[in-house]
Order: C-alpha cells, then structure tokens, then sequence
C-alpha cells in the first residue's frame, strides 16, 4: 500500500472525522459557496442519469442530494467514520435503499467494470490525495464513467495565497460564537500567525513549481512515527487538469474556481449577505456565474472544478 493511502487511511478514519466534516458548511463560507456551485452543476446535469459515483463522497453531501433526486448512488470513501456519518443521514432523508455505501480507496477501482455507471462524480480534492497517483486516478474516474464526469481537484493557483496569508480561513468564518474548535483556534491563534509570519518569496515559487504544499518526506517520517499528518496534496493547474481529461477522452471540458469572487470580499460583508436568505441567493448566483469565466477558474478559493461529457469511444490511456 503506498504513502497516500496509508496517510490518508489514518487521518480520514480518526473518530471526530464524521461530525466535524458534516458541519464544515454551517462553520465557513467558502464551503458554502463551493458546495453551492457544485450542487447547481449536478442538477443542471442529470439528463440521462440514473447511476452515479461519488467517489471521496465523505458524508453524503451530495450523494444523499442525488439520491432524493432518484438516481442510485455508489458513495464511496476511504473514511468508516464519514461514510458511518453519511449513512445516518441519509436515514433521516429516506433514501439508504438508493445508495450502496463501499470504503475503499480512490487509487484502486478494479471492482468497477468500464462505463460502469452513468455519471461519475469526485469533490473537495480526494483525488488530489492520491499523489503521486493523482493522473491515473482520473483515468480510472474516466474509465468507470459512461456519460458525464465533475470532479473538483486542489487548485495550485488558488492555493498560492495561502502562502502569504496565515489568517486566510478568518475571512469565512460565518458565526464567530461556533464552538467548532477549528473556528476557535482561527480566532484565538490570529494575532500570533500575524506576528510570526514571514513573506518567503522561496516558498511561494517551489510550491509554485512542484504543486506540494508540504515536505513530502517530513509527512511520510510523521506518519511512520504515529502521527496523522494531513494527507499529502497534489494541486493543479487548469490546463493541467483540461489536458488529463482529454487526453482520457472527455470532451466538452469546462472548468470552473468556486470562490474566486467570494474571497475578494471581507468577512463582515460575507456574514451579512449570508444572514440574509435573498442576498445569499442572489449572491451564491453571481458568484456561480463568475466563478464559471475561464479567465478566474484557476483562482477558486480552494478547488478547481471541471465537468465533460464521456466520448461515444475513447481509447484506452497507457
């Protein structure tokens, strides 16, 4: 089993993972409007669709939506306590008899046969997670989809920021009273991570280059000595991403930055258009029309989203 999985195996299996995860969209903005702009896309897609694959599908956010739409869903995770999570929600919405709930990992999907179901869907980066394997797990994405693929990868471009903004997820944090200890840590830590930081222009450029926002050896010595290291990402570029995909054999690429309007934005605006129910959905529109332009789709605040139509035939990717 290679680095990826087993790091990954570990941090998404700790206990906590299922609750925290399920409340990500009520503690930060910038999920919302994600989870908002993909949510627009499958509905405006699902033509055709009966059988679905929501690989990295966590806690069914949007497994559990196209299930309560009638499709029959495949979620498929690497976390027991995500997918635990995702089934005691789906219970509440009804719909457990139209989704299978299988743990694996994304870098073996041998059990699926070719064009095994009709959509195949992969959000918030789990593919990202697969490095150094990241290209043929989107092969294999392809291989198993037989008419429509959205996926959503770590965006390079949007992550750069991040580099030189310590205090970047304050931006979206929606109720500062939460008691998520994430949001707390935010607020609490944001004095000292000004304090300590240190514009590195080194960073930025080798981050740049390599698309690792980590030391790769350092995280694999972490996980040998016990630790749960966060799992090892591999972030994009847009072209990068589009000529994977048709060089798999999708056509009608298009690809999309979710958030790359709303992190223009400062908090106190956010949190007021949120709190009002016709700003929010004016806004989550805007933001879906403006994130969708090709000239920002790199800039998307964490992932980058592409979507494309499976060829009648597509040969097989060596």
């Amino acid at each position: 089993m290679d680095y990826s999985t087993k790091i990954s195996e570990r941090m998404w299996n700790q206990p906590d993972k299922g609750e925290l995860e399920a409340e990500r969209e009520k503690t930060f903005i910038d999920d919302i409007v994600q989870k908002s702009h993909i949510e627009k896309e499958l509905l405006e897609n699902l033509d055709g669709i009966e059988t679905v694959f929501d690989g990295g599908a966590g806690c069914g956010r949007f497994s559990i939506l196209l299930a309560k739409h009638g499709m029959r869903v495949t979620h498929f995770d690497i976390s027991r306590p995500m997918i635990d999570k995702a089934r005691e929600l789906a219970e509440k919405e009804g719909v457990t008899d139209r989704i299978t709930f299988v743990q694996g990992a994304l870098e073996d999907l041998s059990a699926y046969e070719d064009r095994s179901f009709d959509m195949v869907i992969s959000f918030d980066a789990p593919i990202s997670y697969t490095y150094p394997h990241q290209e043929r797990t989107i092969s294999e994405l392809v291989r198993i989809a037989g008419k429509r693929i959205m996926i959503s990868v770590s965006s390079r471009l949007g992550a750069l920021p991040y580099l030189a903004n310590p205090i970047q997820k304050n931006q979206f944090i929606l109720d500062k009273e939460s008691k998520d200890s994430w949001v707390q840590w935010c607020l609490e830590s944001r004095e000292q991570m000004v304090a300590d930081f240190t514009f590195r222009k080194d960073a930025l450029m080798k981050t740049g280059e390599t698309g690792l926002f980590c030391d790769v050896e350092e995280t694999r010595k972490a996980y040998d000595n016990g630790e749960a290291p966060w799992s090892i990402s591999y972030h994009f570029m847009p072209e990068e991403l589009y000529g994977i995909l048709d060089k798999n054999g999708v056509k009608n690429i298009q690809l999309a930055g979710p958030g790359a309007f709303a992190r223009t934005i400062p908090n106190e605006i956010l949190v007021k258009i949120m709190n009002d129910p016709e700003q929010k959905r004016d806004f989550l529109e805007f933001c879906h029309m403006y994130d969708s332009n090709p000239y920002v789709c790199g800039l998307g605040k964490d992932n980058l989203f592409a979507k494309g139509e499976i060829a009648e035939r597509r040969e097989a990717v060596k």
